[in-house]
């Protein structure tokens, strides 16, 4: 697998690039006009995408790849690639993408592709997105996505979004209500085998799954005469999750019995956070301040009922109920200096989860629900943290940008109650980027960053899996994990005929987090010493106008990693869990030239590691491969009609895992083989201005 990846890496590396000089030297597009070193795109340039929202306009760009940003302890620096009038969001549990869905068409003014080097925002490194926007008036933008499938599945009616953003006085605001809502399911057989290759158990099951999480948000922006600039953001959701499934079990010697798993998720979840910046001194000075909370509760019910009649039904219940907490104050300082841009920063960030979990066993005489003792079930952990940062970008030359970020965090980490403890940790954090514009087509981007990774409090908690019979024992020697990664970016430039990038990177993970032992036979997330990700993501748009198809463009993205890290039990070297293996995906789109029909479709791949538990390995996914089809008009009594269908590829619903009578060094216990079907899947997707 390694000299397979190195050998498509270079492949990869040498074969777009040497396509793209002859493609950049056959037809040059003439340059727009925009922020200096820019590549920029006005609205004209997507009216022939229709675009609802700025969301719409930004995946239409060529060759870019829109990366959300990375979900750090606190807010810290900048991460993602996405700018929104030349600022960060000041935010959470909003990302960009869905703060971008909320803009309507009319207001973006221009979307300027820059090196992230070049900007004045500390931590951005590669190709951004700078999306420019003005409101005018009052304007708006809707969309209902409704979809069916074909099996086990009622058809979802309430996903959509509506928005509307204008200006009032100084201040321009945005409110939007979404529902990303989704109906899952699938069905089919699970086969049980000994380890001898009989067959112990034949298993038939549906399931459905049905998912709602409206949000409102809303966004208002201020600026004075003064250049003073404030801005504040709100969200609140709630969250409805249902989960059902049946089946029949049948094996040789074992009493015939139906199965049922009912699970149920629910709670809500709300933020705000705002931050003001003026003028002070010879520089800029910001304050941001934000708050989250989060309540998660959670109940899994399986019961077993035996079709004969001297076996009495079997069930238990796991329950869990869970509160999180953050608070973040931070403060940035920039002025110009030494030839270039200067910042510091500090921050403050509280975290906290309070979490109580409860394990039942049904008593089939009193036919109540009683309780048993989990271990280390609940508790409350919490984090104090605190970071400085300096940051300096400089012009070298120019051709040639340098970023550097210097810093690091101490950090308090507590867990009350279930074995729990006090630490501190110190650790440094930074980045160095270079930017080289090596020519009007082609521009390069070095990036050296450490970085701490962000852990997940219920980690360190007892918990239980009663569909898949699993449990974690909880863990409260968790650290965060620290991340050196050392990465190249390339974008070439194709003229009319499109854009290609490359990103090759490769990493070093300390501590990272994967099942490890606990006690003689338990198991839970935990650190492992050391672990290494190397890989390569291209994403690449060729614009079919050059050869006579006119308004049909290619969309195509391959990422490919490999990873390593020891194994805590057998000490051999092996992937990282679930870790991403390989992704392909190509996309065809054709606007119909002097119509308003439009059609296209897409095939994608993906592919991950095995899961890797002391009692068992496996993997659970779907596809392997994804298709769709779809036909769009763009003025239907004045709206965008889409219809879909998805699924065209026949993806099924996978699970292939062995499970081991104790641990993996031992004897095997059985091997199970799931395969259910999905389904076609069909949407028809609505949406419009106002």
């Amino acid at each position: 697998m390694p000299l397979s990846i190195r050998g498509a890496v270079l492949g990869l590396a040498l074969l777009p690039f040497c396509v793209s000089v002859a493609l950049a030297q056959e037809a040059a597009a003439p340059a727009k006009a925009g922020t200096e070193g820019a590549r920029t795109y006005l609205p004209a340039d997507f009216t022939r995408f229709a675009p609802n929202n700025a969301l719409d306009m930004l995946e239409q760009v060529p060759g870019f790849v829109i990366r959300n940003a990375v979900q750090e302890r606190g807010l810290g620096q900048a991460t993602g690639n996405v700018l929104i009038n030349g600022q960060r969001l000041s935010a959470k549990s909003q990302d960009v993408l869905g703060q971008l869905q909320r803009i309507p068409a009319s207001n973006v003014v221009r979307i300027e592709i820059v090196d992230g080097a070049t900007l004045d925002i500390p931590g951005l490194t590669g190709q951004v997105a700078n999306v420019v926007t003005k409101a005018e008036g009052i304007s708006g933008q809707w969309e209902w996505r409704p979809d069916w499938r074909k099996y086990y599945t009622s058809p979802q009616y309430t996903r959509g979004n509506v928005s509307v953003s204008g200006k009032a006085g100084g201040m321009d605001y945005t409110i939007g209500l979404t529902n990303n809502g989704n109906h899952s399911g699938a069905g089919g057989p699970t086969v049980i085998y000994n380890a001898d290759g009989t067959v112990r158990e034949n298993r038939v099951d549906e399931w459905t799954g049905e998912f709602d999480a409206p949000t409102l948000a809303t966004q208002l922006a201020w600026t004075n005469a003064d250049g003073d600039k404030g801005n504040f953001n709100g969200r609140y959701q709630r969250v409805f999750y249902d989960y059902d499934e049946n089946g029949m079990r049948v094996g040789s010697g074992l009493p015939d019995r139906y199965r049922s798993v009912m699970s149920e998720e629910g709670g809500h979840n709300y933020e705000l956070g705002g931050d003001y910046e003026f003028g002070f001194g010879p520089g800029r000075w910001k304050f941001i301040g934000l708050y989250r909370f989060t309540r998660d509760p959670i109940s899994d019910t399986v019961i077993d009922d035996f079709l004969d009649d001297t076996t009495p039904t079997e069930a238990s219940r796991f329950t869990r109920n869970g509160d999180e907490i953050e608070r973040i104050a931070r403060t940035e300082y920039r002025w110009k200096g030494w030839g270039g841009d200067l910042q510091v920063s500090g921050e403050y960030a509280f975290n906290s989860l309070d979490s109580t979990a409860e394990l039942f066993f049904y008593d089939p005489v009193t036919g109540n629900y009683d309780p048993f003792l989990l271990p280390g079930g609940t508790a409350t952990v919490q984090e104090d943290r605190y970071e400085v940062m300096t940051s300096y970008g400089r012009a070298l030359s120019p051709t040639l940008q340098l970023q550097v970020n210097v810093g690091g965090e101490y950090s308090k980490l507590e867990q009350v109650g279930a074995g729990g403890m006090s630490r501190t940790f110190l650790r440094p954090k930074g980045l160095v980027s270079l930017a080289w514009k090596q020519s009007d087509t082609l521009d390069f981007n070095f990036k050296l960053e450490r970085r701490v990774g962000q852990l997940n409090f219920y980690d360190f908690l007892a918990s239980v899996n009663l569909n898949n019979d699993t449990q974690n024992a909880g863990n409260p020697d968790l650290v965060p994990p620290q991340t050196w990664e050392l990465s190249v970016e390339a974008n070439r430039k194709l003229g009319a005929w499109g854009n290609t990038t490359l990103r090759v990177y490769g990493q070093r993970i300390d501590d990272i987090v994967d099942t490890i032992p606990i006690g003689a036979t338990g198991e839970s997330p935990g650190n492992i010493d050391r672990a290494t990700v190397y890989g390569f993501e291209w994403k690449g748009t060729l614009n079919l106008d050059q050869i006579g198809w006119k308004g049909a463009k290619v969309d195509a993205t391959w990422q490919m990693e490999h990873s390593s890290v020891e194994d805590p039990l057998t000490f051999e070297k092996r992937p990282i869990s679930n870790n991403l293996q390989s992704l392909a995906e190509i996309a065809l789109r054709h606007d119909i030239a002097n119509t308003n029909w439009a059609w296209g479709g897409a095939i994608d791949y993906s592919y991950y590691e095995l899961d890797y538990r002391l009692t068992e390995v496996g993997r659970q996914w779907e596809g392997p491969i994804w298709a769709n089809l779809f036909i769009e008009n763009k003025d239907v009594f004045g709206m965008n009609v889409r219809f879909t269908a998805s699924n065209l590829g026949d993806a099924m619903s996978m699970w292939d895992r062995t499970v081991y009578v104790d641990r993996r060094t031992g004897p095997i216990d059985f091997h199970e083989m799931r395969n259910r079907r999905i389904g076609p899947i069909y949407s028809i997707t609505f949406s419009g201005t106002f």
